[in-house]
């Protein structure tokens, strides 16, 4: 039986071959854009309500942990699908 992928943290990260920020001029909107691998890119994003409170480093990491955790998403989907292709069942797998 193929061997299926067994996703980490590390792994998720190994997709990633570049990353990029954006602070929309007069807003506490910070967008994080990662590219992977594929070409393919994900977005992340955060804003702060007041914008006193604004801080652009805790801004770029809200937006990036969100950005990796459409990353796990797409891993995870392409992970079933090739359990699909394959006609591994549940029980084949565990």
């Amino acid at each position: 039986m193929p061997e299926l992928k067994r996703h980490t943290p590390e792994t998720v990260e190994e997709c990633i071959t570049s990353e990029q920020y954006h602070i929309f001029p007069g807003t506490t909107v910070t967008v994080c854009l990662l590219k992977l691998y594929n070409g393919h890119t994900v977005l992340g994003y955060s804003a702060c309500v007041h914008k006193e409170d604004f801080d652009l480093d805790k801004g770029k990491q809200v937006a990036r942990i969100k950005a990796v955790q459409e990353i796990w998403a797409l891993e995870e989907y392409l992970e079933a699908n090739r359990k699909h292709v394959l006609g591994i069942t549940e029980e084949d797998h565990w």
